[in-house]
């Protein structure tokens, strides 16, 4: 059982999940959060996206075009830079939880991000920043390479904003999601719904960059394009602000990493320790104690019972890393749940890396003419996942989830474990595709006579769609029921923490595609052979790599079955003092009296 120990001054009036203003004030309800306050939460959503997606999508043809790297260089730099941006936000959800809450965390890592746009413009404005241009800037083997200085300015202008990144991405959501009171049956409907239209949000950010931004990078200059994405990025840290008197807060509530360490060292110092019979008899802090710290009081579940042990009564004296409480094991409990579904999400995440690395070099070997004098930019492709995600969630939303909660009963229509597997179904079958169009791809190469020298093929473009549409729809099932899941799932003081697990297979699974990508690159490249992946993709054998992928995917689906069978979702009943109590389970809400 968990308990909420805050009074209510009136029946509705105030905010019952500990909801406070900057001052640390009791919020009323009618004053701040809902939709009024989240709507510019998901405006500086838009814009911010399209700053990163205006540099994701086109950073492997900057470095290809511009700095003249080669395949495996261009596209290891690319996803090791994006890993570097999906961890960081552990670090970002560290210090607001711990320190200095989400807000104020969001806002000085928004300054860090402001500062490393205007250096990376710098970078590809001023011409003693980068390499002079090659007759052939497509050629990797061209000799004008960048120099030590020029390569090192880069890189820490875009790890400058990995640091930034860290600050708001773990942040804004959290603060989105906090301005619905998950205790008030009204908004929490509200909330079910948030994080669709928050990936909504993100992706109609990412279609702008993939188009417009994209074409002018490639047709009007990289100076502009990326100066457009400043003054982006600018615009909407102010429209964030703006906002500022009409959100609710959460206050900092210690470090999460600090309080499941000392749970796992009082457990281990307790191994020899029988566990009491009644759950009761194990050591808690009184209501009135959390009602002071504004803070909630779970009761003790079945799962993990070894971790119980620390909360057991012992002699001597009472210090935090040989004692622990009822509600500290619990938040360690549910943080340890949820490590297997994100060790499963890390292959996925990998597919995704594939995006805006190897299927946009695929595109650039291929004919991209709409008419005489129109160009598609390679980039603009990755448009087609957005908007196939953004169809893709209106439609879950209007018409899957209806359908769904008639049949099931559940307010999400299905759970989000299974919408999750229909996202690990989905990758199975883009990397089947993607492979089987690479072969042809390939053959129509030889067909042509263009596989030895690298030149463009004739085919179309639009070869790819299929890969990138279905990207887009896999991403509405699994990636929106990812952050969702690790948000809902998490305890209410490590929220910040919680949204982060939804973003750390995303780091890992860039840098897995980093470490596979060299590793078959040299493998296949042994007892004298060309090897699977070289500068010259029409020499290269994509096809394999990718039915590699396919084998990968599948064992991957495999364990998530396993393990979402034997996941149980957070379960919590909380208590107020006019006598009314809320269960929760997977969002399914219970009010009794």
């Amino acid at each position: 059982m968990a308990e909420l120990g805050l009074e209510e001054a009136g029946e509705g009036e105030f905010t019952k999940d500990g909801s406070v203003d900057l001052k640390g004030n009791p919020v009323l309800r009618s004053n701040r959060g809902g939709w009024r306050a989240c709507s510019f939460v998901v405006v500086y959503e838009v814009f911010e996206r399209m700053a990163y997606f205006g540099i994701s999508s086109n950073l492997v043809l900057y470095m290809t075009t511009k700095l003249h790297q080669g395949t495996v260089a261009s596209a290891n730099n690319v996803t090791n830079w994006a890993g570097t941006v999906w961890l960081t936000p552990v670090v970002g959800a560290h210090i607001a939880d711990a320190y200095l809450g989400r807000y104020w965390t969001f806002m000085i890592a928004s300054l860090i991000y402001i500062c490393g746009m205007f250096l990376l413009t710098l970078t590809v404005s001023l011409p003693s920043l980068k390499p002079p241009a090659c007759p052939h800037t497509s050629d990797p083997n061209c000799v004008q390479k960048a120099s030590s200085f020029q390569l090192g300015i880069f890189f820490l202008a875009l790890y400058i904003l990995a640091v930034g990144t860290g600050g708001t991405k773990p942040n804004i959501s959290t603060i989105g999601a906090d301005q619905f009171d998950s205790f008030d049956p009204k908004e929490r409907a509200h909330k079910l719904s948030f994080f669709n239209w928050w990936m909504f949000s993100i992706f109609f950010g990412a279609l702008f960059a993939n188009t417009v931004l994209v074409y002018i990078q490639d047709n009007v200059g990289w100076s502009i394009g990326y100066g457009l994405l400043t003054l982006g990025l600018v615009i909407s840290v102010c429209i964030f602000v703006t906002g500022t008197p009409f959100y609710r807060h959460k206050l900092p509530s210690g470090s999460a990493f600090t309080k499941m360490a000392r749970v796992l060292v009082a457990s281990l110092k307790k191994w020899r320790v029988s566990l009491p019979s009644d759950p009761k008899m194990l050591y808690e802090l009184d209501l009135a104690e959390y009602s002071k710290r504004k803070q909630f009081s779970m009761g003790s579940t079945p799962t993990l019972r070894c971790l119980d042990k620390a909360a057991v009564k012992t002699e001597g004296p009472i210090t935090p890393w040989n004692q622990s409480t009822v509600t500290q094991v619990e938040e360690t409990k549910q943080m340890l749940k949820m490590l297997p579904i994100l060790l499963i999400s890390l292959i996925p995440s990998t597919m995704v890396a594939q995006v805006n690395t190897l299927f946009v070099k695929q595109g650039n070997t291929l004919n991209r003419h709409i008419g005489p004098h129109f160009q598609i930019p390679p980039a603009s492709l990755q448009g087609f996942v957005t908007i196939s995600m953004l169809v893709s969630v209106v439609l879950y939303n209007r018409i899957f989830v209806p359908i769904m909660r008639k049949i099931t009963k559940n307010p999400r229509g299905i759970s989000l474990l299974q919408r999750m597997g229909i996202g690990l179904i989905m990758h199975i079958i883009i990397m089947s595709i993607a492979s089987a169009t690479e072969h042809h791809r390939l053959n129509v190469a030889r067909e042509h006579g263009v596989a030895e020298t690298g030149g463009k093929i004739s085919m179309t473009v639009f070869i790819l769609l299929p890969q990138f549409v279905l990207m887009g729809i896999a991403d509405a099932f699994l990636e929106v029921a990812k952050i969702e899941f690790f948000y809902d799932q998490a305890p209410e003081g490590m929220k910040s923490l919680g949204t982060s697990y939804s973003m750390i297979p995303l780091g890992v699974g860039n840098f897995l595609s980093s470490f596979l990508l060299s590793t078959v690159s040299d493998l296949t490249k042994r007892n004298g052979h060309k090897g699977w992946i070289l500068n010259n993709l029409n020499e290269s054998h994509l096809d394999y790599y990718y039915a590699f992928f396919v084998g990968l995917n599948c064992v991957n689906f495999v364990v998530f079955m396993i393990v979402s069978r034997l996941y149980v979702y957070k379960a919590d009943i909380y208590e107020f003092g006019d006598g009314s109590t809320v269960e929760m389970v997977d969002q399914y809400i219970v009010v009794q009296q």
